[in-house]
């Protein structure tokens, strides 16, 4: 069996971040319906399958033997770190800051958690009670397709206000 950090092309000490990107990264270049390679891209999603997923990451390092750690393990040198550019905002080990972004989940979490946009990592229900008209933006977008029967029930919910003259979306436009 191939080793699946060598799969997606990242070190073992790659952060959640650098795992994810490097395997959307792939999945684009060797798609299938992009003219691809079909066996690796069955690869590279079985190793998204583990390495995607914190526990199985654990677990998966802890087969691989002593020497094979993560971030987040004991023998991880992040501590012995000799370059002060390393802790600077816009570097590996500290991203740049978006200011569009809406920042961390309230908490609470209900639903499918949004994967882009501004209000990536929140569920549409932390959403619908944070920012309602951007439900019923997103709902009008082609990429929100897939959520509207899920955002249509979130808006019909009591407490949820839905926006009288319709949300302009966040850049100003219908």
């Amino acid at each position: 069996m191939p080793d699946l950090y060598d799969v997606l092309q990242v070190s073992p000490r790659a952060e959640a971040e650098v795992i994810r990107a490097a395997y959307r990264a792939l999945a684009r270049k060797y798609h299938p319906d992009h003219g691809g390679d079909r066996l690796r891209m069955v690869a590279i999603n079985d190793a998204w399958d583990v390495l995607g997923d914190p526990v199985r990451r654990a677990a998966y390092d802890s087969s691989r033997g002593p020497g094979s750690t993560s971030p987040g393990s004991a023998s991880s040198s992040w501590s012995s770190r000799s370059s002060e550019s390393d802790a600077r905002p816009g570097t590996a080990s500290q991203p740049a800051v978006d200011p569009n972004h809406a920042g961390p989940p309230p908490g609470n979490p209900s639903g499918t958690v949004l994967d882009f946009g501004r209000f990536a990592g929140w569920s549409l229900g932390e959403i619908a009670r944070t920012d309602p008209g951007y439900l019923e933006w997103l709902q009008r977008m082609t990429f929100g397709r897939r959520l509207r029967v899920e955002i249509e029930a979130l808006l019909r919910q009591p407490g949820v206000h839905r926006s009288p003259t319709g949300h302009t979306g966040p850049f100003g436009r219908r």
